[in-house]
């Protein structure tokens, strides 16, 4: 008896065409600047694949280049810095100060324990003084949950962390935005993020006192560490079934990717922080470096792949939440 053949998932670029649905990159309001892959923390789900023994790291020149584009742009809006652990690498600080000192409203992606770091005890109030918007990973309200996903010893300094952090304002002042981030464990999709925002608060608030602005829910991208997860436990056909699946057509005109321009800690210009773990760069390779304005990359058509099923599943999943 012949073998059946399993039919190939359809491509994305063939789901948004037979929703009819356009797919084009506008004038980016946010740079998300990856300044490094230099990480405290190794987490099991961690789509960089960042660690302490990563070497890429964003130099003092590309930094300078970096902060000469986003003042030359008309549009830019937002700075989202990223990493790794971004406060790891020793030009943070100059990133941010340029942020704020060009009006942009500036984001920290905070793993929390790099707080805890040598070097690192008034980076707190650093950001506190800068007004830095704070987008922190915590995976869950429980000891448990969090230390299955990011590593025996996490949990305890991630609460200290945030306890500092509400000392400092954030939280309570209107101007210093202290948000969490929620991922699943394993190959599920994360449930709605009204329900388990409220849970995170009552958990971490009754037990610790711990208080934030919004929880942003984000799924897990069959990308670096977790897809090799799916493909070793044998699940990756099951969990690419399930995003292409739960495809939500009212997710794709909220896609980061339109908006935003993911910058390599090299210099390279990505679609989107994903696309750029992936080595898959902008149409036609365009980098800080041969470009005379970040502006000018309006219009061009966005890459895509089969892990683009996972931000527009369910309630879709960008770097800001839930879209839909």
């Amino acid at each position: 008896m012949s073998a059946v053949l399993k039919p190939s998932p359809p491509t994305f670029a063939a789901t948004l065409e037979s929703h009819g649905l356009a797919f084009v990159r506008k004038a980016a309001t946010t740079l998300q600047v990856n300044v490094g892959k230099r990480c405290n923390q190794a987490c099991h789900h961690c789509h960089v694949d960042a660690g302490p023994l990563r070497t890429e790291i964003m130099n003092s020149e590309t930094v300078t280049r970096v902060i000469e584009l986003m003042g030359q742009s008309s549009v830019i809006r937002t700075l989202d810095i990223t990493g790794g652990a971004p406060e790891l690498n020793s030009h943070f600080r100059t990133l941010v100060r340029a942020g704020c000192g060009q009006g942009l409203e500036v984001i920290d992606r905070c793993n929390l324990t790099v707080l805890s770091e040598h070097g690192q005890e008034d980076t707190g109030a650093f950001l506190a003084n800068a007004g830095v918007h704070i987008i922190a990973s915590l995976p869950c309200y429980s000891k448990e949950n969090v230390e299955r996903q990011r590593g025996k010893g996490v949990f305890e300094p991630s609460i200290r962390a945030l306890q500092a952090l509400n000392a400092l304002g954030y939280g309570h002042n209107p101007h210093l935005h202290l948000d969490l981030v929620y991922n699943p464990l394993g190959p599920a999709l994360p449930p709605a993020a009204s329900a388990l925002e409220q849970r995170y608060k009552e958990e971490l608030g009754g037990l610790y006192g711990i208080v934030f602005n919004q929880l942003l829910v984000m799924t897990n991208l069959p990308i670096s560490r977790f897809l090799h997860l799916l493909l070793r436990e044998g699940r990756y056909e099951e969990y690419l079934s399930l995003l292409v699946q739960s495809f939500n057509p009212e997710t794709v005109p909220h896609l980061m990717c339109q908006n935003t321009l993911s910058v390599s800690w090299d210099g390279r210009l990505f679609d989107c922080d994903f696309n750029q773990m992936l080595e898959d760069p902008m149409e036609g390779h365009p980098t800080i470096w041969n470009l005379e304005s970040l502006d000018e990359l309006a219009g061009r058509p966005i890459r895509s792949g089969s892990h683009c099923f996972g931000c527009t599943a369910g309630h879709g999943s960008s770097c800001g939440g839930s879209l839909a």
